[in-house]
């Protein structure tokens, strides 16, 4: 198993710099800082510590990367990400964590995510091209529209798997000629991908 984002400076300075305990519900905060995921509400959850570390490494972020991130939740990996780059848009379709998320996020200074009530398997054409893509809960298959919406050169982490089946975190390539590779990474186990 790969564990670079554990062996990543940047990444591991941009976890430390964001406490977790701002993301979770008050009856999880005794395990805010476990390596485990948690249960944010309405179905969700917050990502275990790791895998955040080894998706976030995944995309080699700098500050003038635009990141498309597909399931906002608590909006803890949009403020990792904001630790990298300025230039993050996230999408989160459950409406009442969309609000407590955007909440919490302008509460601790991440005023510049910008965050969308919508469907993450139609991204956000408005904002298109993606240099990166994140997308924190698993569709069976990898949505048509994130892969048209990621710029030549660019790189998308995604689970792809059934909810009752065995994951896969998929690393997305497209290089300049538009042409898309896909890697398959290590197994995991994240929430569905919510359709509209």
């Amino acid at each position: 198993m790969c564990t670079d984002g554990l062996y990543d400076p940047n990444v591991l300075n941009a976890l430390l710099n964001v406490p977790r305990h701002w993301f979770v519900p008050d009856q999880q905060l005794p395990f805010a800082y476990a390596d485990m995921p948690l249960l944010i509400g309405h179905d969700q959850t917050i990502s275990q510590p790791f895998i955040v570390a080894y998706m976030t490494s995944a995309l080699k972020l700098d500050r003038d990367k635009k990141v498309l991130e597909i399931g906002t939740g608590s909006g803890y990996q949009a403020a990792v990400l904001n630790e990298f780059t300025p230039h993050v848009y996230s999408i989160e379709i459950v409406e009442p964590l969309a609000r407590t998320a955007a909440e919490t996020l302008k509460t601790h200074g991440y005023a510049t995510v910008n965050l969308k009530i919508g469907d993450g398997y139609e991204g956000w054409p408005e904002h298109q091209p993606f240099d990166t893509i994140i997308v924190t809960c698993a569709p069976d298959h990898i949505p048509p529209a994130l892969i048209e919406q990621l710029k030549p050169g660019g790189k998308m982490i995604i689970p792809v798997g059934g909810a009752f089946s065995v994951q896969h975190l998929v690393l997305v390539s497209k290089d300049q000629r538009g042409e898309v590779l896909s890697k398959s990474m290590i197994p995991v186990r994240f929430v569905p991908l919510i359709r509209r």
